[in-house]
């Protein structure tokens, strides 16, 4: 076993004390699966929700939950469980996909700022600057609205506008690792600059972005959500967490099931995240034992 598979090996250990976050991890896995298996699982004929995200049933609209419709209907008779689980495909796609960008532009322009120090830090340094002189979800609306609001627009401005916090702890954890034994012995072994970058240097400088990454698919759920309640989300009919939301603002006073199901759905996934994230980050730490 490397030293690199003991420390994640250890990590996990002290991960797995938690049941909090342990049970959170599986609550993460399951709402996954459940997001990928969605057009098994809700759709005509289909054995869990026999009804489609978008299928009207006009005769039963804003019906409480029944055992017909298990999480009941919204103002146009659609199934709210049928929406929330093809929703879950939306919100979560969104969260990894923006998350998994901004990990990439992060730790490119983090592991350069850090490696080669000098004018190119002192440029990326500015750009990340700029870029945090602006409020993220400001800078996120006046992306979307440059555009037509859609899955891909969302994806892409979330992405494009929350790298910088990848990018300074890869730039961190450079500056710290850059001059270490194994990186002097990478170049004394003739190396090329990319590869002791992103060979050995940024494996080692993961463990803190990984964490970060955590918090930022709850964020970018959030976001997502927020956007879609404004109506700068995903396109109508598409369902999607927000979407649901933002239909309950005109019957909050007697249609209470458009509000909690989807409510609990967005809070139970960011926390789960957000806990996940916490205990990773303390099992990272030596001094937590």
């Amino acid at each position: 076993m490397t030293l690199s598979e003991s420390m994640w090996a250890l990590t996990w250990r002290r991960f797995r004390r938690s049941k909090l976050a342990t049970a959170s991890l599986v609550y993460i896995a399951v709402i996954t699966l459940v997001a990928v298996l969605a057009p098994l699982l809700a759709g005509p004929g289909r054995a869990v929700v026999p009804y489609g995200p978008n299928a009207p049933d006009l005769v039963h609209r804003l019906a409480p939950p029944d055992a017909r419709h298990h999480f009941g209907t919204d103002d146009l008779g659609r199934d709210v469980l049928a929406r929330l689980i093809h929703g879950a495909r939306v919100s979560l796609s969104v969260g990894f996909a923006a998350t998994l960008i901004s990990l990439i532009i992060g730790s490119v322009l983090g592991a350069l700022a850090g490696y080669y120090g000098g004018a190119v830090d002192w440029v990326i340094s500015r750009l990340i600057e700029i870029v945090l002189c602006f409020p993220f979800l400001f800078l996120v609306l006046g992306i979307v609205a440059l555009f037509r609001p859609s899955f891909w627009t969302i994806m892409i401005a979330l992405g494009l506008t929350s790298w910088t916090t990848e990018a300074r702890y890869i730039r961190a954890e450079f500056l710290r690792i850059r001059d270490m034994e194994f990186a002097q012995a990478a170049r004394a072994s003739g190396a090329r600059d990319l590869r002791i970058i992103f060979r050995h240097l940024l494996p080692n400088a993961l463990a803190p972005v990984l964490v970060s990454a955590s918090f930022g698919v709850a964020s970018a759920i959030l976001t997502e959500s927020a956007l879609s309640f404004l109506g700068l989300g995903v396109a109508v009919p598409t369902a999607s967490w927000g979407s649901i939301l933002s239909v309950a603002e005109q019957y909050i006073e007697y249609a209470w099931w458009l509000v909690l199901f989807p409510g609990l759905a967005i809070f139970t996934t960011v926390a789960a995240f957000n806990i996940i994230g916490d205990r990773f980050r303390d099992a990272l730490d030596p001094r937590s034992d």
